[in-house]
Order: C-alpha cells, then sequence, then structure tokens
C-alpha cells in the first residue's frame, strides 16, 4: 500500500464508508488494511506478518495512525479505538511487522514527528553501499547483459552529484526490455529533471556533465571517449547542453 496526502486514519485504521442499507444510503463501519493485517496476524501466531507502506511520509503520520501511536510501542496493552461502538479493546499483536519507506531526497521527511521516529528503527539504503551496491549492474548482467555499461552512467553520474541524498537510484534503469535508446530516454525525460531539480541555480554549463552521451563516454566506449579529447572533465562535456 502507499500512503497519500489526503490519506487518513478512516483509510488506514478503521472507519464509516458509504452503503446502501435496505435500499436507503447509510454508512457502515469498514476496517482498514492496518486492522486486516492485525487480524491475520493474530490467526496465526506462528507465523510473521509485514505491513509494508510505501512513501510512508507523504501522509499525515499523527492523523493516520492516531491511538496507534501507542499500541505500536507496547504490544502488550489494549485500547479502544475511536470508532470502536461494542467497546471492544484492540492490541497490535507482536508478529505484525509494518515497514515503511520514504525517499530522503523528499523534503516532507522532515515532516516525520519524533514521535513516531523513535517508535521505528530507520535504515538507509544508497547506492554506494550494499545491498543496493551493484544492484543495478547485477541486475543488468542477469537479465540484460549487452546493456551492462548503463550501471556505470547511474556511477559516474552520482560521483557527479557528490551527495548520498539526492543519489540516483538502480530503477530507472531496471527495465525489461532495455536498449541504448530507452536508456537514453528515460536518462532524459527522468533522471535529468530530477538533476536540474537538486542541481537548481545550477548554469547549463554545469549540466552537461550529466548528459548520457558524456557519461558513456566517461565511462569508455562511447564516442566522447576521455583518451580522445586529453582526458579531462572538459572533453566529455562537448556532447551538448542536457
Amino acid at each position: 500500500m502507499q500512503f497519500h496526502p489526503s490519506y487518513a486514519y478512516e483509510d488506514f485504521v478503521q472507519g464509516f464508508r458509504p452503503k446502501l442499507i435496505g435500499g436507503q444510503p447509510g454508512f457502515e463501519l469498514k476496517d482498514g488494511p492496518l486492522l486486516d493485517m492485525a487480524e491475520m496476524a493474530r490467526k496465526d501466531r506462528d507465523a510473521k506478518h509485514f505491513l509494508v507502506i510505501d512513501e510512508i511520509n507523504r501522509g499525515n503520520l499523527a492523523k493516520v495512525f492516531g491511538e496507534m501511536y501507542f499500541l505500536l510501542e507496547y504490544r502488550d496493552e489494549k485500547m479502544r479505538l475511536q470508532y470502536s461502538e461494542s467497546g471492544e479493546m484492540f492490541d497490535m499483536p507482536e508478529n505484525l511487522y509494518i515497514i515503511g519507506t520514504m525517499n530522503t531526497a523528499d523534503r516532507s521527511i522532515a515532516l516525520v514527528d519524533l514521535a513516531l521516529r523513535r517508535r521505528f528503527y530507520f535504515v538507509e539504503f544508497h547506492p554506494d553501499k550494499e545491498p543496493v551496491e551493484g544492484l543495478l549492474l547485477r541486475w543488468l548482467e542477469a537479465k540484460n547483459p549487452d546493456m551492462a555499461w548503463a550501471a556505470g552512467i547511474v556511477d559516474e553520474a552520482n560521483k557527479r552529484l557528490a551527495d548520498k541524498e539526492a543519489a540516483i537510484g538502480p530503477s530507472y534503469l531496471m527495465k525489461e526490455g532495455l536498449d541504448e535508446e530507452k536508456a537514453k530516454r528515460i536518462w532524459v525525460h527522468n533522471v535529468l529533471p530530477y538533476v536540474k531539480e537538486h542541481l537548481y541555480g545550477e548554469t547549463d554549463e554545469g549540466l552537461k556533465k550529466f548528459d548520457f552521451d558524456a557519461l558513456r563516454g566517461r565511462i569508455g566506449g562511447g564516442s566522447d571517449e576521455p583518451g580522445e579529447n586529453g582526458g579531462d572533465d572538459e572533453s566529455v562535456d562537448e556532447s551538448g547542453d542536457a
């Protein structure tokens, strides 16, 4: 599942939803993904159950989790949920694990409050560290060995960005049927706009070093091979504006 700005407690935990009752419009109380997963985990205590939330920081976390903040930390306690009609108490099963992903380049990461931060372990994944380091190269070598050189373009671009928080990830080029034309199109329409936003205010001359052909020439095998133009960084900037 994925969080977004309009996602609320009623979507994630429990809330009333429109329903025809006896032919008349009405509302019924519906459980959200969290309560559904909790019920599954409660029925199978011997197995580990995982709820994965993509882009978790795009939601208003305090609003989405509500009283679940307390239950995330104290799994041996019970609480009455705010929409509970019968007064039934709810507890968070020990074998239910919640994993949230977030992009450190997203400015909204700063909105993740301390109350939530201390309830989760934070594990960073960077393109220059395992297990992400070399992932694109391994994937291309296994799926599309003729395009393995494309991993070098990403690595070279990340060296030039010199900011691990804004590094270009491997998923851009982890595409079935990738060829040079598709790789270049992805670079021009997906990667370069991201780079330009990160380097806002940079001159066109400074952005040239992220040109696809210039990067390929830098890693070898392209028409902008450094050895053909003196071997310095300026030689790879002749391929044109990005």
